[in-house]
């Protein structure tokens, strides 16, 4: 059984952070060696000029004589970077890289970091139509919304390939399996619960789906502005969709509105919920507070007045970490040669991380540790196992 994290405190000075990033985090390596001239007329020239033209004559042999139909692009246009907003493309590559070397070291693919000079929908959207040879999967990373929506929506309809937008997709799989786990071992039913979710971003909007889907039917949801409802004229189509499906209760104004008596709050807004609101909420609550680095309300405080406390940071218990989801659903998709990641592959990554704690499952350990070894597999083998299921 592999051991609960601890989440000790880490501290890590500034020159370490900076030398470990000097000329990347990534590197090519060779799956053999060229060391002989045998070896470099097999995998170049001559010998490559084979497997080029049997290409040429049948394309499918492209996914076995290449590392295209196994490769990962990660992309992004800078705009939207966790915690440091719109840094542009330059300054997301060291972001991108690192998430990289998350694919390889959980998922076991390869990945290549691709940031675009451009916030433009049509050249991001044929930028990697035009790549699509290069690669058999796309990740997009850090685009802002609502523009990442209509990204995400018109790469699935042009490529045929598994793409997903990890700041929506992946964050909404760890949330569904974290609520697995806390309703569990409170023995509640997540349909019973009134869930409060702050923040309408990709993030926020991709919770709100998911967790509908799975019998939420009291939720409230706010943006800066407030409490989501129909009758506010500010709200952009997506915001007004939403807001057409949630708040079932016609509440309006804000933080205070909402939080009192709810079940649940879910933070991926960024902001600063007080104290005095957190004890407002209904007895034996969840609260979920995701912005990094700094959490809307410190889990510490929240333990005061819920019963099950997560945040999106490894140095407390109970870290809700993307990195439990994207490399095993990548992963899974791509070992059965899916064409896209449906809804039920992703119901089916956050019930095999759930399925990860066992019997380990507590208050204080209600998601696995993102170091858990068990994880990626896991969720690989139910997202293949699911691939069929609503398949495109």
């Amino acid at each position: 059984m592999t051991e609960k994290s601890e989440n000790p405190q880490i501290v890590v000075t500034d020159e370490e952070i900076f030398e470990a990033h000097v000329a990347g985090k990534l590197s090519v390596e060779l799956k053999s060696p060229l060391d002989t001239q045998r070896a470099l007329s097999i995998a170049y020239t001559p010998g490559v000029a084979q497997v080029s033209r049997a290409i040429a004559a049948d394309q499918t042999l492209a996914a076995r004589y290449t590392w295209a139909s196994r490769l990962v692009a990660v992309v992004s246009d800078g705009s939207a970077v966790l915690g440091l907003g719109d840094i542009g493309p330059s300054a997301s590559l060291p972001v991108m890289e690192g998430k990289c070397g998350l694919f390889k070291a959980y998922g076991d693919l390869d990945a290549i970091p691709i940031v675009l000079d451009t916030k433009d929908p049509d050249e991001i959207v044929e930028t990697l139509v035009r790549l699509r040879p290069t690669f058999g999967a796309v990740n997009l990373e850090d685009i802002s919304a609502p523009r990442c929506f209509e990204i995400e929506r018109r790469l699935i309809e042009a490529l045929d390939c598994p793409v997903m937008h990890d700041d929506q997709h992946g964050t909404a799989i760890v949330v569904l399996a974290a609520m697995m786990g806390a309703t569990k071992v409170l023995d509640r039913d997540i349909s019973s619960l009134r869930v409060v979710i702050s923040g309408v971003g990709a993030a926020g909007m991709a919770c709100a789906n998911i967790l509908l889907a799975a019998g939420v039917s009291e939720m409230t949801v706010l943006d800066s502005r407030g409490i989501l409802h129909p009758n506010r004229d500010d709200l952009t189509p997506v915001k007004s969709d939403l807001a057409r499906r949630t708040n079932p209760d016609g509440l309006s104004g804000g933080m205070v509105e909402a939080l009192k008596g709810a079940d649940m709050f879910l933070g991926l807004s960024g902001g600063i919920v007080p104290e005095e609101l957190i004890a407002t909420m209904a007895p034996d609550g969840i609260v979920f507070a995701l912005s990094n680095p700094d959490p809307e309300i410190h889990p510490e405080i929240a333990a005061k007045y819920a019963a099950v406390v997560a945040t999106g940071r490894s140095d407390f218990l109970n870290q809700i970490n993307n990195v439990l989801a994207f490399p095993g659903v990548f992963r899974g998709a791509l070992d059965a040669g899916a064409r896209r990641i449906t809804e039920q592959m992703k119901v089916a990554a956050a019930e095999a991380i759930f399925g990860v704690v066992g019997d380990d499952l507590s208050r204080e350990y209600i998601v696995p540790s993102p170091l858990d070894p068990r994880v990626g597999p896991a969720v690989a083998a139910a997202v293949a196992a699911a691939s069929s299921v609503g398949a495109v």
